[in-house]
């Protein structure tokens, strides 16, 4: 309620239509009260007009005595539509005629003769109910001596009720105006601002209540306008400012992840190098007599076949710990130029020699490009991810890779019997961790795509699962292109 008697609307109605139709109401009682005054003197000076027009005529037959005269001149007087009486007093106020009802106006005989030696004079009065005025005029003769009283009364109630009727007209009519005002204003008020700040308090009630991306209408009059857009401005600089936050908090949040990671990575880098470093001899010693052993055994002896497995299970222990040795180091990078072709080439050489020549058939394609790495550690990386694919695929491994702007997006592919959809959301978000896998218990070590990770963050660049496309388990790779500049040692 309150809102709405401090509304614009109301503010407009109040300031502006009211002060307006207090006016016109002023001027319309100031012009009925001019127009009643100048009827009523009007009407006094035709009463005036009519009482002087036989002056002569009774002061004559009021000189010679003449009754009879005086009652005709007064009854032709009366004749007239507006008249109401006309009487005729001597000197001393005795009634000489009257035509007429009695006079309404002089009561006591004394009056006359006062008004005779005051001259004309004008008044209002009543008789029977009805309002009347009197216009009394002195008779006189040629010396100017005064012999009489003429009064003419006219009945002003007519009079009065057409002026109380104009008043009532006056009245209604300054209403419809009023009510018609009020309209046209409500409504121009509508059209004009009424609308555009309603749409506009809309649109500031949604973003108060947290909508996101709405503006405000950018109508209506300029000064609407105006506020609109710059409350469209200050809102896009809110938003600007809450991405900018947002995006602050979720860099933060990665960075504070990545700086676990790396703590969580460093310490079971320090953990795999100290185990590696503390298996290494013993297993070289234990390799070295079994391969002894071998050697003096007989082919058909059947402790040769026993220290034969035991020589696999040796080389599978000196493969993980190869693979720990190789992510725990994290010596500085010598990066040189590198040709990616002949790199991947050498590589598929390389896995394709460790599995049968026709299981698994390998398709490369790719530009001539140039990155600048150091090619033991990138080659490790992408050698594990080629023997991961080779071991996974159905029967053909698919690498490419092209240049996007500065840098290089390589993939790795396989058509294995999953194609990546053996692969789980919560397994996808574990997969570079060290120690996890995929594989069945025995058959993998889980450090395989820790150390891809590891080895591409140091040349500056990241791993990612892609199962987006059907068919195919994927991974990409994203390297920087060499640039002319000598590349600084890293760590």
């Amino acid at each position: 309620m309150i809102r709405s008697l401090n509304s614009l609307r109301t503010a407009v109605l109040s300031f502006v239509l009211l002060p307006l139709l207090l006016l016109m109401a002023a001027v319309v009682a100031l012009g009925l009260r001019e127009f009643q005054v100048q009827m009523e003197n009007r009407m006094q000076e035709d009463i005036e007009l009519v009482a002087r027009s036989i002056r002569l005529p009774v002061s004559s037959a009021m000189l010679q005595d003449d009754v009879p005269g005086v009652q005709q001149s007064l009854d032709s007087l009366f004749q007239i539509e507006e008249v109401f009486g006309v009487y005729v007093y001597d000197a001393e106020g005795r009634m000489v005629a009257a035509s007429g009802p009695p006079s309404p106006t002089l009561q006591r005989r004394g009056e006359a003769r006062v008004i005779s030696e005051t001259g004309s004079l004008g008044a209002f009065g009543e008789h029977q109910g009805r309002e009347t005025f009197s216009f009394f005029l002195p008779l006189s003769d040629p010396a100017g001596r005064i012999v009489g009283l003429l009064q003419v009364t006219r009945d002003v109630t007519p009079f009065r009720a057409f002026v109380t009727q104009l008043q009532w007209q006056g009245g209604l009519l300054m209403l419809a105006v009023s009510a018609l005002f009020l309209l046209v204003v409500l409504f121009g008020y509508h059209r004009a601002v009424g609308r555009h700040v309603s749409r506009l308090m809309a649109a500031m009630r949604a973003i108060g209540d947290g909508q996101r991306g709405l503006r405000a209408p950018e109508d209506g009059p300029a000064e609407l306008r105006g506020l609109a857009v710059s409350m469209n401005r200050m809102m896009e600089r809110r938003e600007a400012s809450e991405a900018e936050l947002e995006a602050q908090r979720h860099e933060q949040v990665r960075l504070e992840e990545k700086l676990r990671h790396s703590e969580k990575l460093a310490a079971i880098g320090q953990l795999a190098a100290g185990v590696a470093h503390e298996l290494g001899t013993p297993l070289g010693i234990i390799a070295g007599r079994v391969q002894r052993a071998i050697r003096r055994l007989p082919e058909a002896d059947p402790a040769r076949k026993e220290m034969e497995a035991l020589q696999a299970e040796l080389e599978r222990v000196e493969t993980i710990v190869r693979q720990l040795l190789d992510f725990a180091r994290r010596n500085p990078l010598q990066e040189r130029p590198l040709d990616l072709a002949q790199l991947v080439g050498d590589l598929v050489e390389r896995v394709r020699a460790r599995h049968a020549p026709d299981a698994i058939r390998f398709q490369v394609d790719g530009e001539a490009l140039v990155v600048a790495a150091d090619r033991l550690r990138l080659g490790q990386a992408l050698e594990n991810l080629l023997e991961n694919a080779a071991q996974a695929a159905a029967g053909e491994v698919r690498v490419h890779w092209r240049a996007e702007a500065d840098r290089v997006t390589l993939v790795v592919a396989d058509d294995g019997p999953t194609a990546g959809r053996g692969i789980d959301d919560e397994q996808a978000a574990r997969l570079f961790e060290p120690f996890f896998t995929t594989k069945p218990t025995g058959e993998g070590t889980g450090l395989g795509l820790a150390v891809v990770q590891v080895a591409l963050e140091d040349h500056r660049g990241t791993v990612a699962l892609d199962r987006s496309v059907p068919g195919e388990t994927r991974f990409v790779v994203h390297l920087p292109l060499a640039t002319d500049e000598p590349q600084e040692t890293r760590l």
